[in-house]
């Protein structure tokens, strides 16, 4: 692929505060557009089934909005409009993740793509399938309990065939997911929930393409091939065969070592304003990618959940602090009664520690906590001065 001659040389600097501001960070928050609108300016809000503080899609609009109400998260995501049509939708995208409806025919492709998948991880009992579709037709909007459930086995991934059916079927984009209910997937058929003019809008898989690569470039604000690739977890290829016609612009930014694309909309106005200090989901799509991360913030993230507790240095679900447009350090976080709980403590410095605090009280207070208990400081000498801009913030 050639290069084409970059439109604009940015600092690292210039990036950062780019990312930032395309990301939600930096500036005044657009309140009035709420929940639905952080959505459609990320494009994707990653789903997980860790729930420490929150779970992650109840996180990234928290992180930048301040202390909307858990239930309004909820409520924004998946309560229709008047007319009864949904404002999201479930699917695979940087993973599973919620997405503005907008963007249902930018996923024909991968719907395609699956429909031609030759090899599957679970066996399809005949006549299942068929079954499946047939009682969603007859019954309505239903979960996989009332469909007929999963195995009752100790491996979570030991599905009944109704449950690999329904899951086929909404991979396929013939059943959709367009609510959630107690963390449950309520399935529906595409035909039923999917507004007409979506439903129908049949792109072929270069204008797919050429849509999300755009897109990703938008809400990074500036990213390098991989970066792009990588929000709605596109080939390397797919991103070269479409990037040129995708209304990005190349530039070079320093210290990258790689090429870089921009949305040139963030290259017209200098990124100003107000930086919001906040913990961060690790599925946050400012931070999602390591070595992005490592690249704008100079940053090493990485989620320990899944990493033996004797191996990990930050936490289960240590938390990045974001404040003044830097990673200024991690809290691994918990819950016990009323009080947030610092289990794990990471801070940057001493110039850490009125951010760190900030946002621990925030969290808290968000959670609807009455205290915050520190356990651990990774520097001792940095515990008591934590100690008196907590009992400061909260006296």
């Amino acid at each position: 692929m050639t290069t084409p001659r970059p439109a604009a040389e940015l600092s690292a600097d210039e990036a950062r505060r780019i990312a930032l501001r395309a990301q939600g960070f930096l500036g005044a928050p657009d309140r009035r557009s709420g929940v639905r609108g952080v959505l459609r300016h990320l494009g994707a809000i990653q789903l997980d089934t860790i729930s420490v503080l929150a779970r992650s899609h109840e996180l990234v609009p928290y992180a930048r909005l301040g202390a909307v109400g858990r239930k309004t998260v909820e409520s924004a995501y998946w309560t229709p409009d008047p007319s009864g049509a949904p404002h999201a939708f479930e699917y695979w995208s940087h993973a599973a993740c919620i997405l503005p409806i907008e963007e249902w025919p930018h996923f024909a492709f991968r719907r395609r793509a699956y429909r031609n998948r030759p090899h599957w991880n679970h066996d399809l009992p005949d006549g299942v399938y068929d079954q499946v579709i047939k009682q969603l037709r007859s019954e309505g909007p239903l979960t996989a309990t009332e469909l007929g459930g999963a195995k009752k086995t100790n491996d979570w991934w030991d599905w009944s065939g109704a449950k690999v059916a329904v899951e086929r079927a909404l991979m396929y984009g013939e059943v959709v997911c367009v609510e959630r209910r107690g963390w449950k997937r309520i399935y529906n058929l595409a035909e039923r929930a999917v507004p007409d003019a979506l439903l129908h809008d049949e792109l072929d898989d270069t204008e797919c393409l050429r849509r999300l690569v755009r897109l990703a470039g938008q809400s990074l604000g500036v990213g390098t091939r991989a970066d792009i690739a990588d929000y709605h977890r596109l080939k390397g290829e797919q991103v070269d065969a479409v990037i040129a016609d995708s209304g990005l612009v190349p530039v070079t930014v320093e210290g990258w070592g790689k090429p870089a694309w921009a949305d040139p909309a963030a290259l017209r106005t200098p990124p100003r304003g107000r930086h919001r200090t906040t913990l961060l989901s690790p599925f946050d799509s400012l931070i999602w990618e390591r070595a992005r991360t490592e690249r704008i913030f100079g940053f090493t993230h990485r989620l320990e959940a899944y990493v033996p507790k004797p191996k990990r240095v930050y936490g289960y679900f240590a938390m990045p602090v974001l404040a003044g447009g830097r990673l200024v350090g991690r809290v691994d976080p918990a819950r016990a009664g009323s009080t947030l709980v610092a289990k794990q403590v990471t801070l940057d410095g001493p110039k850490a520690v009125p951010a760190v605090a900030q946002a621990l009280v925030e969290a808290a207070s968000w959670v609807d906590c009455t205290d915050v208990r520190v356990e651990r400081v990774d520097a001792p000498e940095l515990r008591e001065p934590l100690a008196r801009e907590l009992a400061r913030l909260t006296a």
